[in-house]
């Protein structure tokens, strides 16, 4: 059997041209490790010409059509088994560096007909308020209110950057029931994210019912050594300019973790600091992921400046002057981001 044929990532973009260009970024650090299984881009008509009009429509195997009612994240994510090329389909978003070999991935995936990344319990945090609303949930137990009115025993927490399906039936199965879940959120404690100011709707908490509805597992967002993504955060994160050493810290400690996602850094370094000194609450390990993903609005900086390094690089004519050479980011021992832990003992500490 050719593993190629049957395996395969799907992207898609639409909107601004810079879209298409994280998706070429994200590729080529992909064809570092894989240099075999296909890629297929879903994006409007302008995204393939700006790739053909560069020569760079050669990084995807396949580049179909998105159609206007699918670019959106439901508009896509609830309707992955129109966009399933291969036999094996893994949905990740554009916003990824690659720092590893994908083939004990997808292994693991192989066992799944259908999974997202996520956590076996969502918190109230997921699809509900991200400020001091929040505690009038806790008080009101409305998370249980919701799983009684909709028959879940459990609610997952997923992390939509990756979701593997190789089941087409059942993905449609999944999808449509995450779209009936969101048309009735009026019935639910889930916030819509119009409402806070963003542009698009989320697809993670009506993805999450549908999969406990399923009893469908969701793959392990966090697994240490083995962990398919992690969020990219500065100070956790150890790379050099070009992403091709990643040593990424990982509190085995879910708290003192899931303080990575406080904007302040300030906040952010002072509750870790204070958390991480309890007994047993300071362990970590330092791990390189499959992928990094950039997901937070106030980390992307550095993979926008990826970006536009690799774009230029890409689309360079020879009678043009080289450009200065990773100067945009700062280096510290060639790496950036937080110091080796051999050489910050105040760093260790946190």
């Amino acid at each position: 059997m050719d593993r190629s044929r049957q395996e395969g990532y799907v992207l898609h973009t639409y909107g601004a041209a810079q879209y298409v260009q994280h998706a070429v970024a994200s590729v080529v650090t992909l064809r570092r490790y894989d240099t075999t299984r296909p890629v297929a881009l879903f994006c409007p008509d302008e995204h393939r010409a700006l790739l053909e009009r560069h020569g760079l429509d050669h990084l995807f195997q396949v580049i179909a059509p998105l159609p206007e009612a699918h670019r959106s994240i439901v508009g896509f994510k609830h309707h992955l088994y129109r966009f399933m090329p291969f036999d094996r389909c893994l949905f990740v978003d554009a916003d990824m560096i690659w720092c590893r070999n994908p083939d004990p991935l997808w292994q693991q995936l192989a066992a799944f007909p259908f999974t997202a990344t996520g956590l076996e319990r969502a918190d109230f945090f997921f699809g509900g308020p991200k400020g001091f609303g929040v505690v009038l949930d806790v008080l009101l137990d409305r998370r249980r209110r919701t799983l009684r009115r909709f028959g879940l025993t459990y609610l997952p927490r997923v992390q939509a950057g990756m979701i593997y399906a190789q089941d087409a039936a059942l993905t449609r199965t999944v999808c449509e029931l995450a779209s009936e879940f969101l048309a009735r959120r009026s019935e639910t404690h889930f916030r819509s994210r119009l409402h806070e100011g963003r542009t698009e709707e989320s697809c993670e908490w009506s993805l999450a019912m549908a999969m406990s509805r399923l009893n469908l597992p969701v793959f392990p967002w966090f697994a240490g050594q083995y962990s398919p993504q992690l969020d990219y955060i500065d100070d956790l994160t150890i790379h050099d300019p070009d992403f091709k050493q990643v040593i990424c810290r990982y509190y085995t400690d879910r708290l003192v973790y899931a303080l990575r996602g406080i904007a302040s850094p300030f906040w952010r370094r002072l509750l870790r600091g204070f958390f991480s000194r309890l007994p047993g609450r300071g362990d970590y390990m330092e791990v390189t992921p499959f992928a990094l993903h950039f997901g937070w609005l106030h980390q992307k900086q550095p993979f926008y400046t990826f970006v536009e390094r690799v774009w230029a690089e890409l689309t360079r004519t020879p009678d043009l002057p080289s450009l200065p050479n990773h100067e945009q980011m700062p280096e510290k021992n060639g790496m950036t981001g937080v110091e080796p832990p051999s050489q910050t003992p105040q760093h260790r500490k946190q």
